[in-house]
């Protein structure tokens, strides 16, 4: 099998001049708007966005959410020979396949354990990821080793995410348990953060 290099060029380019895919499929949430801005603040651009040329300008096939959240920025973009039909099968597939890898979870966590954010959408981002068994970690033992903790427990600093079906379920707890709901919610996170 000979694999051909696609990529033509890399190119600065205002991120407002690039033309969004109307197919794109990928839907971003507020929370993962709010993780890219702090990353961006953090740590700026270390990836390129990736389009192909059209009649009407270059056309994203992957990089809509960066390109959507620093719109005034000149922006790197590789732009590939890729036809419309070659661009809809990269655009198709390109998150699916970063998605199959596999995770070493020692090597995860050694990482984990060497890397802090000052940026809270990020780690709500990465307890979303805990939350939905995504980041199976002691997340207290990463925050106490990035030095956030002071003082103060590292459970009682956390952000807890909730999936719609955990949410659920403590709506369903909540409205059977009568007198201070409050109180029952916090007896509950207690009870999960030990």
């Amino acid at each position: 099998m000979q694999i051909r290099n696609r990529i033509k060029e890399l190119r600065q380019v205002k991120a407002s001049e690039l033309l969004p895919n109307p197919r794109n499929w990928r839907r971003h949430p507020a929370g993962q708007a709010d993780a890219l801005r702090g990353a961006l603040a953090e740590i700026g651009y270390a990836d390129a966005l990736i389009a192909y040329e059209t009649p009407d300008g270059l056309m994203l096939i992957d990089g809509h959410l960066r390109a959507e959240t620093t719109p005034d920025m000149e922006v790197p973009v590789l732009v590939t020979d890729l036809d419309e039909g070659e661009a809809n099968k990269l655009l198709m597939t390109l998150d699916p396949l970063a998605a199959m890898a596999e995770r070493d979870e020692e090597q995860f966590a050694e990482l984990c354990h060497a890397v802090s954010f000052d940026n809270g959408a990020i780690t709500a981002m990465l307890n979303t990821m805990m939350n939905n068994g995504i980041v199976p970690l002691d997340w207290a033992d990463v925050l106490e080793h990035s030095g956030d903790t002071a003082d103060v427990d590292a459970r009682e600093q956390m952000t807890f995410v909730l999936s719609a079906n955990d949410m659920a379920a403590l709506r369903a707890v909540l409205n059977n348990i009568g007198g201070d709901k409050n109180a029952a919610l916090m007896e509950m996170v207690t009870a999960w953060t030990k």
